[in-house]
């Protein structure tokens, strides 16, 4: 190779300067051809798209191609001109003139040698997996929607937090933490009462895993206004379905001063801008998804973003999904909790557009709601999308220092564990409100896909830390 500096294989694709030397480094995906040419897609995860490379067979036989090892997986670089392309499907293709190998990839054992793989299949090659046109698309999607989170709210004054990841609270009251301790497994210290003596720990008193950076968002909006945090938060739950992880991403805003139509008004202009961001900036990725996995995709994108959202009180969708005539397997009555099916009747099929539910049953919420002057319900929003239900959770938080501890006696949460939270409300309370979007529940509605496990690079569930 000479001292030619690499081109990515998107702005090659993009290039109107033609009949120049270029150098073009990434992977196999296909070769292909006769005793008379071979033709080589090369891809370097830079897009979609891969570019193609053309070998004259004089210059290189199938079989010297073969010896060195150019096969699907491969990693190559190529050095040749850049031209005009003779053939379908693209506008520019390299004639090879210089061909090497860095990594070869047996075709006898890569296990990405042929298409069609199943989803269930690739789960089990995580490591792999990201080779392929189906996760190149989805990872290159997830980081284009991280951009966009940040984007929205630097481009609205909003601050990024960073919120612990080790936490002695358990913000949702639910309990299902992973525990963290550098405690002994076998003979753990024990108290006079034979528990396991925490204060002899690390951080001297029981910690976890966060399950959400909200609690500690609300300290950084007393300050700063309006905050955001976007990190990792894991939960316990002993679930297997397509819906759950134990590790996952949240996006939890803050704002001080909002009450509960500000947090609507906020959720709904966020997620409309992260879904026309995805289709002015992914669409060479949604359109191979939206073909392989699900056609009504792009439909479904563009219904949200041409849409406004419909905004009715949990009282109000209870009594419509009690009349309707379409049965559903669990049963519905006020101060229950809705479920999927509720919600994707009320989105899809009743409004046929995005709902905004609001003011849920106390007893169903958690205690740092905003409790109504009716005494029976909260300030909470949820919002629902087609396809997938609920994808954002939020409320207008308690600011009465009275009320807040009242709630928390109520539900059985120990004051002395939220001492600092309380300071809060102690000193300079303000109104305020925030939710949390569930970035891989996002990530599933912006693919199409089915499973969560198929949204994050190394998906962790029960069962399941191999990669």
């Amino acid at each position: 190779m000479s001292d030619l500096r690499k081109t990515s294989v998107q702005e090659l694709l993009r290039s109107t300067d033609l009949d120049r030397e270029v150098l073009v480094k990434g992977w196999v995906r296909t070769r292909r051809g006769n005793k008379y040419v071979q033709f080589i897609a090369v891809n370097d995860g830079s897009g979609f798209n891969s570019i193609q490379v053309v070998a004259n067979a004089e210059q290189f036989p199938e079989e010297k191609l073969k010896a060195d090892g150019v096969e699907n997986g491969a990693a190559i670089a190529v050095r040749g001109r850049l031209v005009a392309s003779q053939g379908k499907g693209q506008s520019v293709e390299i004639q090879a003139e210089e061909i090497t190998v860095y990594g070869s990839a047996d075709p006898t054992t890569y296990p990405l040698q042929k298409k069609g793989h199943s989803l269930e299949f690739l789960r089990e090659i995580a490591h792999l997996r990201p080779r392929t046109n189906t996760f190149g698309a989805v990872l290159r999607i997830r980081h284009a929607m991280s951009f966009a989170i940040h984007k929205y709210f630097n481009d609205h004054g909003y601050f990024y937090i960073h919120t612990p990841i080790i936490t002695g609270s358990d913000a949702e009251g639910a309990g299902q933490m992973f525990r963290v301790t550098t405690l002994s497994d076998t003979k753990p210290p024990l108290n006079e009462a034979g528990e396991v003596d925490y204060t002899a720990d690390f951080f001297g008193k029981a910690t976890n895993l966060t399950v959400s950076g909200q609690l500690e968002g609300e300290v950084a909006a007393m300050a700063l206004g309006k905050v955001y945090t976007f990190g990792p938060t894991f939960r316990a739950e002993n679930s297997n379905t397509a819906r759950h992880l134990a590790e996952f991403w949240m996006i939890e805003p803050e704002v001080a001063f909002n009450d509960l139509q500000d947090n609507m008004d906020l959720a709904e202009d966020f997620l409309r801008s992260l879904v026309r961001y995805a289709l002015e900036h992914c669409p060479d990725d949604l359109q191979f998804l939206n073909d392989q996995y699900d056609k009504e995709l792009l439909n479904r994108l563009q219904f949200v973003v041409d849409n406004e959202f419909k905004r009715l009180t949990y009282t109000e969708a209870v009594e419509i999904l009690k009349s309707a005539k379409q049965k559903f397997e669990f049963p519905v009555d006020w101060g229950t909790d809705l479920q999927s099916e509720h919600e994707r009747y009320l989105v899809e099929k009743h409004f046929k557009k995005p709902v905004i539910l609001t003011n849920y049953p106390k007893d169903i919420k958690a205690f740092y709601m905003k409790l109504d002057e009716d005494g029976r319900t909260v300030r909470a929003m949820d919002v629902l999308f087609p396809g997938i239900g609920e994808i954002i959770g939020g409320s207008q938080r308690e600011e009465d220092m009275q009320k807040l501890t009242q709630r928390m006696q109520e539900m059985h949460v120990p004051e002395e564990d939220l001492w600092w939270y309380l300071d809060t409300r102690r000193y300079g309370s303000a109104p305020h409100a925030g939710f949390g979007l569930g970035f891989e529940r996002l990530i599933l509605f912006i693919t199409g896909m089915a499973n969560i496990r198929d949204v994050i690079p190394f998906p962790r569930f029960p069962k399941s830390a191999e990669f």
